[in-house]
């Protein structure tokens, strides 16, 4: 007769992590902080916000495990925070900022941008163990959500609100982030970056630089560092078409 196997204990009595925790919810706040500061016409803000979330969502993993605190719980908790910070924040942001003003098209690719950010994290979820941890298939939602608070912050900090068709280039980016995060092309994950390995001296020097450069204009640094990430992708996907095209025919 088999011994009966023992219940899994229950998430009450099993308890959860308080510190990477903590990261993730505030990072949930940061997102519905920015939502609620659109709403109040307040863009500028909202999009820092956005911002601030990702920097939080990228500490609350390493937090996690560094203290060996990782659990199923927190896993899935995050995943619902980056879902509020990383597709609907941003895809009301943009709607309320300048998407409204055009009617249905412009609700219709707020629409896209949230259901991309959905699916990309869904799709993640499901590869989790699987896929090759260098790279991520689909632009990272964090990635996509800089894109789209990054032109907000940019065109706020710098009085770039009467820019002619500004509107038409808003919702390009927003169609464009949202439609990149289910694509299958491959971006770079930063995860072979290991502090603890020596480098060249001339790696801190170049670190001094982009601290500085972050410093004197985070807006402009940051989005034109997201833009050119999310575009990294297709540049590498076209390099790697035009080294697998066949020879041409010898004559």
């Amino acid at each position: 007769m088999h011994d009966p196997v023992p219940a899994k204990p229950s998430l009450r009595r099993q308890g959860i992590y308080l510190l990477p925790n903590s990261f993730t919810l505030a990072a949930l706040f940061a997102g519905f902080y920015a939502i609620v500061q659109a709403m109040n016409q307040r863009f500028e803000l909202a999009a820092v916000a956005i911002f601030i979330a990702m920097i939080l969502d990228g500490m609350d993993g390493r937090v996690a495990r560094m203290t060996h605190s990782q659990s199923a719980f927190g896993a899935e908790f995050d995943s619902l925070s980056d879902m509020v910070s990383f597709g609907v924040a941003p895809a009301l942001v943009a709607y309320e900022w300048l998407l409204k003003d055009m009617g249905k098209l412009g609700w219709m690719v707020a629409f896209i941008y949230c259901a991309g950010a959905a699916l990309r994290l869904a799709r993640f979820n499901t590869m989790v163990g699987t896929a090759d941890k260098r790279w991520f298939t689909g632009l990272p939602s964090p990635a996509a959500a800089a894109l789209v608070a990054g032109l907000v912050w940019i065109c706020h900090a710098y009085d770039y609100q009467q820019l002619p068709g500004l509107h038409w280039l808003a919702l390009a980016f927003t169609a464009f982030a949202g439609i990149t995060m289910v694509t299958n092309v491959k971006y770079w994950s930063f995860k072979e970056i290991h502090l603890r390995r020596r480098v060249p001296f001339v790696m801190l020097l170049g670190l001094v630089v982009v601290l500085l450069l972050l410093m004197s204009e985070p807006p402009l640094v940051l989005f034109g560092f997201f833009v050119c990430y999310a575009l990294s992708g297709y540049v590498m996907a076209l390099m790697s078409l035009g080294r697998k095209a066949p020879p041409p025919p010898v004559s």
